[in-house]
């Protein structure tokens, strides 16, 4: 049996390694877990104990090769390759995650967008030209894409979901203020600025 990593270890690795390019691209070469963690206000032990879930990637006094431990990371997020990814909706939201161009940079590659409204079928977002919702379950099936990204109102969610995970898709981004009931082996991860903004207010009168 594979070992099995909790989720909160792997939501912080995605962390680790944007600081590690960053590091990279100020033309660093050697870390510790001590400055990983001052960077990200995470500890040091924190750090460690994450990576050792996947091996040993530092030495005890020397620190951490940047540029090795990035690609390490990388390979276990499978970042190392490029990902596909379909967006669901060309609103507001969809037309910025269409125009955005740090995916790319991240192993990402906006692949198409749908929307279901004919005034915006057949234009251009970010790009690309706005494909028929309708044709969505076929073209995404045709072109193998295993990730997508949904930006529809909560009420036509569920049914995006629906048609995403009949066309093959195993990881769903959503936008929409609503959870989502996927079968097992597909993740679905939310993206509502609201639930962020009400876990902060928390804090505001303390």
């Amino acid at each position: 049996m594979p070992k099995q990593i909790p989720d909160i270890v792997i939501s912080r690795l995605p962390t680790y390694l944007r600081a590690l390019l960053q590091m990279s691209q100020e033309g660093r070469q050697v870390t510790s877990s001590q400055e990983l963690g001052e960077r990200l206000g995470i500890s040091a032990a924190q750090i460690r104990k994450d990576l050792s879930q996947f091996g040993e990637f530092g030495k005890q006094g020397t620190g951490y090769n940047i540029e090795f431990l990035a690609n390490q990371v990388k390979e276990i997020l499978n970042v190392n390759r490029v990902w596909d990814v379909a967006i669901v909706g060309a609103g507001d939201i969809g037309r910025a995650l269409a125009g955005y161009n740090g995916f790319s940079e991240r192993g990402f590659r906006i692949k198409m967008i749908f929307d279901n409204k004919p005034e915006k079928i057949g234009t251009s977002a970010g790009g690309f030209v706005i494909k028929d919702s309708k044709t969505m379950k076929e073209e995404i099936l045709a072109a193998g894409i295993k990730m997508a990204m949904i930006a529809v109102p909560a009420t036509h969610a569920q049914g995006v979901a629906d048609q995403l995970v009949e066309a093959g898709v195993k990881a769903i981004l959503s936008y929409a203020p609503v959870n989502l009931n996927v079968p097992a082996g597909v993740r679905v991860q939310n993206i509502d600025p609201s639930i962020h903004l009400q876990r902060m207010t928390y804090y505001l009168e303390q």
